[in-house]
């Protein structure tokens, strides 16, 4: 347990990646923690399109005016998107999934970063997700999630402080407003 603990700390978002390329069996296993991910009545409503191409990772980032360039630099994307019509819980199934490419990067040593699609709009006014799903051929049927960078870090961050934690945030038994 005190594994997992250390890596909750040890996580950021990384946004400057390396140009070293990610060993395939690391992406494997990224994919394979995404697969593994829970889901709402296991009805895994979730698609995953991996993208290596560098022309294909600049378009992406084009999909939002800010908070884009970790798709541009990242060794490979992951777009995660849902079907709405599975399951209820579309957005929180794909969340997981993404959440889990996360931990499981990092255990490999990588990097990551949740680039939000959904809600979000290009500069333009276009949405996010439209410009995502021309890029990729995404079905209609889906809603596009978020982007998930991966790559070799080029930055280094500390871990998280465990005496900086937001215990105040915290209620036991019932909400008690903070004074």
């Amino acid at each position: 347990m005190d594994k997992l603990h250390q890596l909750f700390l040890k996580r950021h978002s990384i946004r400057r990646y390396s140009d070293t390329p990610v060993e395939a069996d690391h992406v494997r296993l990224i994919l394979q923690a995404a697969l593994l991910a829970p889901s709402s009545k296991s009805k895994r409503p979730w698609q995953f399109v991996v993208v290596e191409n560098k022309d294909t990772l600049d378009r992406l980032a084009a999909c939002k005016d800010f908070g884009t360039k970790p798709v541009s630099t990242a060794a490979f994307a992951v777009v995660v998107a849902a079907d709405s019509s599975l399951s209820d819980c579309f957005v929180e199934d794909a969340s997981i999934a993404a959440v889990f490419m996360q931990l499981q990067a990092e255990e490999l040593g990588l990097g990551s970063c949740w680039i939000q699609v959904r809600n979000r709009c290009a500069a333009d006014g276009t949405p996010a997700e439209d410009i995502v799903r021309d890029t990729l051929s995404i079905p209609e049927n889906l809603t596009v999630e978020c982007i998930i960078t991966v790559g070799h870090k080029d930055e280094e961050r500390r871990p998280v402080d465990p005496e900086k934690l937001l215990w105040e945030k915290v209620h036991i038994e019932q909400w008690k407003p903070q004074e």
